[in-house]
């Protein structure tokens, strides 16, 4: 073999290696772009291509304490103004047994039976749910509560419970508190995410954020945290103290009517609510989870604008007291709730004798029972506490989702739910 010969198999075999490192490289990259338009989480790419990708230790799961039955008592050991204005407090909850707590999956809630004064001198008792907000302790729940005033104007009064928390729960008293629960939760992937919080939506992203930060330390977490200005802040000085610690968290707070004294770079990053031109900004192209918790219109703006961006349904997910009022564009039509519209359906409320014709336009089965006299008990009336939950004797009801509460075998929840056949109900 000649020196020009060994020269050309030398330069083939360097080419070779280098289309081929090429096309590994290039099959990669549209692996991910694919995944980034399907969902497909990235750890289905094939082995061969996943070869050059670094792996992450999976984050252990913690040790499992089973939920309780019913109401357990708790005394409120610890109570925190978070705000400026005073208006969200945040309540540290210890069970008054020595029983351990349960482990919860950040981003759920508790659920309160509270006895609230009535006007009449008597109590009433109310049921409610409250996001925890804090990763999950051996010690002690936390949850954090807005004041609800008056809507000014309306004629309408101050928020039950939460005036309650606020003017009547001291540290020492004791409440009522169902196991938490609930389907909105942060997975426990290391795919890049991103939480947004409007308002007291704040709270379950807490949950996620703190636990993310202490058990992901290498997870990428974006925090867009929307409010009117400075005043409204819950535990700033906290946020800022996890993202000078953490470089892979990256927090963005928001103002929508920001004060005279309220200083851009300083106070908040960003002046306007959070809405998809912010996120597209800011973003980089990466095939992120969104967590989104706030008032219902920020809540359809974004569910929607996401979705016309071209996340896929998988990557978005969201809380809102009732879900059912925020509609997704990628949610099929039930066909059971449309036949249940025009077909001779009849409810029978077994215990009250009443045998009823349903009709169309008459809403949840809470509301149709409440309607024709029939009293029904209820909380938060969307799914998520389990209160108006009744027995199905016989036929077949009709969700419009999931609800956050799961109904033991045979039961419904009322408030979430519609007759998909006749259905005969124990109420």
């Amino acid at each position: 073999m000649t020196s020009l010969s060994l020269l050309l198999w030398i330069v083939l075999g360097i080419t070779l290696q280098v289309a081929l490192w090429l096309g590994i490289g290039f099959w990669h990259h549209w692996m991910e772009y694919q995944a980034l338009r399907s969902g497909m989480p990235l750890q289905a790419v094939p082995a061969a291509a996943a070869a050059a990708v670094p792996q992450t230790v999976a984050v252990s799961e913690p040790a499992a304490v089973a939920a309780w039955n019913g109401f357990r008592t708790f005394r409120v050991d610890r109570k925190d103004m978070e705000d400026i204005a005073q208006s969200v407090c945040s309540f540290y909850l210890v069970p008054e047994d020595p029983q351990a707590l349960s482990a919860f999956l950040p981003g759920q809630f508790l659920t309160f039976r509270l006895d609230v004064p009535a006007p009449v001198g008597t109590t009433e008792q109310i049921i409610r749910c409250y996001s925890l907000s804090d990763a999950p302790c051996p010690d002690y729940y936390r949850v954090s509560i807005k004041r609800a005033p008056a809507p000014a104007g309306s004629g309408f009064p101050p928020g039950c419970s939460s005036n309650h928390f606020h003017d009547h729960v001291a540290v020492g008293d004791t409440l009522r508190v169902r196991a938490p629960g609930g389907h909105f939760h942060i997975d426990r992937s290391d795919a890049p995410v991103v939480l947004i919080g409007g308002g007291i939506g704040i709270t379950p992203m807490l949950s996620m954020l703190n636990w993310s930060l202490a058990e992901q330390p290498g997870r990428e977490v974006w925090l867009f945290y929307g409010v009117r200005n400075n005043h409204e802040l819950v535990m700033k000085a906290h946020l800022e103290a996890l993202a000078a610690a953490h470089p892979n968290f990256h927090l963005r707070i928001c103002f929508s009517n920001p004060l005279p004294d309220d200083v851009a770079g300083r106070d908040y990053q960003h002046c306007g609510r959070v809405d998809l031109d912010l996120l597209r900004l800011q973003l980089p192209l990466k095939p992120y989870h969104f967590y989104i918790c706030g008032p219902t219109p920020m809540m359809e703006s974004l569910v929607q604008a996401l979705e016309d961006w071209g996340v896929p349904d998988a990557r978005i997910h969201f809380e809102a007291f009732g879900p059912a009022s925020i509609k997704r564009r990628t949610a099929p039509v039930a066909p059971p709730l449309q036949a249940a519209a025009t077909s001779d359906i009849v409810v029978t409320f077994a215990k009250s004798g009443k045998q009823l014709a349903w009709q169309p336009a008459s809403g949840s089965l809470l509301e149709f029972a409440e309607a024709n006299g029939i009293r029904v008990d209820s909380g938060c009336r969307a799914g998520g506490c389990g209160t108006c939950q009744t027995t199905i004797k016989s036929g077949e009801v009709s969700y419009q989702q999931s609800p956050d509460f799961d109904p033991e075998p045979g039961n419904c929840l009322l408030c979430v739910c519609s007759p998909k056949t006749s259905v005969t109900l124990e109420a």
